[in-house]
C-alpha cells in the first residue's frame, strides 16, 4: 500500500520536473492509493459514520462531526505562500503538500488545507493543480476535474440568484429594481472570453427586458467567497441573504433575501459545504475545499476545512494564492481577521529559475549559471519577506530544487537570506516526497514553536476604505500613491454610508508583478495602482478593487492545454498535468 517513490523510479535528489520520466499524472495513476475511509479512521480518527463516501478515494466529512470537535485545542498552522509567479514556475503547491509529508516523515501530526482547482486554467493555461511529482494529492484526475461537484453548486446557486432577480422585474418588479442598476452578474467555471459582456433578454416581450450584462468565472463570484468564509450551514445562509444584487432608482440597495433567494440558495450549497477529504501520496490526509482565485478574489480554501483541520492536527499546512502581495496579504487581512485564526510560521516558495527571471534572464537561457541576474531577483523575494513581517509573521525560505542550479546560486542565494535574517533551505520533495523536505519541516518546527509570530493587520477596521487602499499599495506594493477617479471614490463614499466601510479590502490586480504591468518583474517602486472599479461583496463582507486591466472572466490562450487533454482507449485521461 505504499506509495511509489523516487529510488523506485531511479529520480536522483535534486533532480529537475524534465529529469523525471514520468509525467505528474502518470506518477498519480501509478499509486496504489488507500481507501479513504481507512485513512480517516487511522490518520484523523474519523469514522465511517462520519464520512459520506465519493467512491473509494474521497469523502466529504459530516458536518455533525465537525460540530462535535470544537471544544478541541488548535494545532499550529504553517502558511505557504511564493514570489511573484513566473514561467519558469515556483511550486507552491508542491510544496504545501510535500512539506506537509515532511512534517508526518520527522514524526510530527500533520494534515494539509488546499484550493480546489477550477476547470478554467485546468484547460487553459495552468493545466492540473494538486502538487507534482512525488508531493501530490489523489486521485489527481478527480480533483482536477469534477471532483465532488462543489464547483458546479456554486455556479448554479450564483445563477439561481440572477435567475431569480430577472424574473422579479419580469412579473411586475414590486421592489422596485433599477434594470440600469442591476449589478448580479452569471458565472461560469470555464475560461471564455466570449461571454465578459453580453446583452441578455434578447427575442421580445417574453424573454424580459433587454440589458447589458456578463459572466464572471465561478471562482470569483460572491457565492465562492461566502462559500469560503462561512462557518456553518445558518451563516451561510445569512450571508447570501446579504449580498447586494441590485440598486433602486434611489439608490437603495436590493438584497438576496429581499428576492427571498437565500434558502433556496442554500439548499444547493448546503451538501457541498462539507470539506472534502483525500490524501497525498504518502497517504497523508488533506482537505481540498473551496477555490476562489487571488488575483481576482481572497485566495484561500474554505474557513471550514482550515479551522477543522486545526481541531484534527498537531500541525496544518495551507497555502494562499500566487505571490505573497495578493495571495497572503488576503488570508492574513481578511480570512484571518474574520476568523481569529494566525498563522505561527510562513514559507516563502522561489525557485533559483524563477529568481534569475526577475533579475531578466528569459525562460529559454535560464539553464547557465548567472549570479549578477540572480542577485538582481532576489529584490523580489526580499521584497516578500520584507512585508509579512509587516504583518508580525516569521518566514522561511523553501528553495524548489532543480538540477541546473549551481552550488555557486545556491551559496548566493543561502547567503542573501542569512543577510535578511532569514533561513533558506533546498527542498526536494518534487523528487523524493516528504524526505526531500524535512530540512524545510524542521526550520517551519522551530519558528511555529518559538510563538515569534505575533500577527498584526496591515490596517484598522475603521480606516476609510481609500485609504485601506492606499494602504496596501504603499506598504505592500510599494506604489507611490493610487490613480482613482471621481465616480469610484463616490462608490467608496456610497459602501460607506450603506454601513460597510469597515469592511476589509479584496484587491484583484495582475499576480505576476508589484505593478499592474505583468512584465514589470523584480521589486518595482514609486509606481501609480490605478483603481478601475470597485464591486462590494456584501455577503462575503469586503470590497472587492479591481485595478489596471485585470478580468474577472479570463480567455484561454492560444495554445490552451485542452488542446493535449484526452482519454486513452484504457480509459486513462492524458495530458492532464
Amino acid at each position: 500500500m505504499n506509495p511509489p517513490t523516487a529510488a523506485a523510479a531511479k529520480i536522483p535528489p535534486g533532480a529537475s520536473q524534465h529529469a523525471n520520466p514520468k509525467s505528474d499524472i502518470e506518477i498519480s495513476q501509478a499509486a496504489k492509493k488507500r481507501l479513504i475511509l481507512d485513512v480517516a479512521r487511522e490518520r484523523l480518527g474519523i469514522g465511517p459514520d462520519n464520512l459520506e463516501p465519493y467512491g473509494h478515494y474521497k469523502a466529504k466529512v459530516s458536518m455533525d462531526f465537525i460540530k462535535s470537535i470544537q471544544d478541541r485545542p488548535n494545532g499550529k498552522l504553517i502558511l505557504v505562500t511564493a514570489i511573484n509567479p513566473t514561467p519558469a514556475g515556483e511550486g507552491k503547491t508542491t510544496t504545501t503538500v510535500g512539506l506537509t509529508d515532511a512534517l508526518n516523515h520527522i514524526g510530527k501530526k500533520a494534515m494539509l488545507c488546499i484550493r480546489e482547482p477550477s476547470l478554467g486554467p485546468s484547460f487553459g493555461m495552468k493545466g492540473g493543480a494538486a502538487g507534482g511529482g512525488y508531493a501530490q494529492v489523489v486521485p489527481m484526475e478527480d480533483i482536477n476535474l469534477h471532483f465532488t461537484g462543489d464547483f458546479h453548486a456554486i455556479t448554479s446557486a450564483n445563477n439561481l440568484l440572477a435567475a431569480l432577480l430577472d424574473n422579479h422585474i419580469y412579473w411586475g418588479n414590486a421592489l422596485a429594481i433599477d434594470e440600469r442598476r442591476v449589478t448580479w452578474r452569471r458565472v461560469l467555471d470555464m475560461n471564455d472570453r466570449a461571454l465578459r459582456s453580453i446583452v441578455s433578454s434578447l427575442g421580445g416581450v417574453a424573454n424580459g427586458f433587454p440589458r447589458e450584462d456578463g459572466f464572471d468565472i465561478t471562482v470569483a463570484s460572491e457565492v465562492m467567497a461566502i462559500f469560503c468564509l462561512a462557518r456553518n450551514v445558518d451563516d451561510l445562509k445569512k450571508r447570501l441573504g446579504n449580498i447586494v444584487v441590485a440598486y433602486t432608482r434611489d439608490r437603495k440597495p436590493v438584497r438576496a433575501a429581499d428576492l427571498k433567494a437565500h434558502g433556496a440558495m442554500t439548499v444547493l450549497l448546503k451538501e457541498a459545504l462539507a470539506p472534502n477529504l483525500v490524501q497525498t501520496l504518502e497517504g497523508t490526509p488533506a482537505f481540498i475545499h473551496g477555490g476562489p482565485f487571488a488575483n481576482i478574489a481572497h485566495g484561500c480554501n474554505s474557513v471550514l476545512a482550515t479551522t477543522t483541520a486545526l481541531k484534527l492536527a498537531d500541525y496544518v499546512v495551507t497555502e494562499a494564492g500566487f505571490g505573497a502581495d495578493l495571495g497572503a496579504e488576503k488570508f492574513l487581512d481578511i480570512k484571518c481577521r474574520k476568523t481569529g485564526i494566525a498563522p505561527d510560521c510562513v514559507v516563502l516558495v522561489a525557485t533559483i529559475r524563477a529568481l534569475k527571471m526577475h533579475g531578466g534572464v528569459k525562460k529559454e537561457d535560464l539553464k547557465g549559471e548567472n549570479l549578477k541576474a540572480l542577485e538582481a531577483g532576489m529584490a523580489n523575494l526580499q521584497r516578500h519577506v520584507e512585508n509579512m513581517r509587516k504583518f508580525g509573521v516569521e518566514p522561511v525560505i523553501s528553495i524548489n530544487r532543480f538540477s541546473a542550479d549551481t552550488d555557486a546560486e545556491i551559496k548566493l542565494v543561502e547567503d542573501k537570506c542569512r543577510a535578511l535574517g532569514v533561513e533558506a533551505l533546498m527542498a526536494d520533495h518534487w523528487a523524493e516526497g516528504g524526505k526531500g523536505a524535512a530540512d524545510v519541516a524542521r526550520a517551519v518546527v522551530k519558528i511555529a514553536e518559538s510563538g515569534k509570530s505575533k500577527l498584526k493587520f496591515l490596517y484598522p477596521d475603521d480606516m476609510p476604505l481609500t485609504e485601506k487602499i492606499r494602504t496596501i499599495c504603499r506598504e505592500i506594493y510599494r506604489a507611490k500613491d493610487i490613480s482613482i477617479d471621481k465616480s469610484v471614490r463616490d462608490q467608496l463614499a456610497s459602501f460607506e454610508a450603506m454601513g460597510y466601510g469597515k469592511f476589509p479590502i479584496c484587491m484583484a490586480k495582475t499576480q505576476y508583478s508589484f505593478t499592474t504591468n505583468p512584465d514589470a518583474k523584480g521589486a518595482p517602486s514609486d509606481h501609480i495602482i490605478p483603481v478601475r472599479e470597485v464591486r462590494l461583496s456584501a455577503g462575503a463582507e469586503f470590497v472587492v478593487v479591481i485595478c489596471g486591466e485585470l478580468l474577472t472572466m479570463p480567455g484561454l490562450p492560444r495554445v490552451p492545454a485542452a488542446d493535449t487533454i484526452d482519454i486513452g482507449p484504457d480509459g486513462r485521461i492524458v495530458g492532464l498535468f
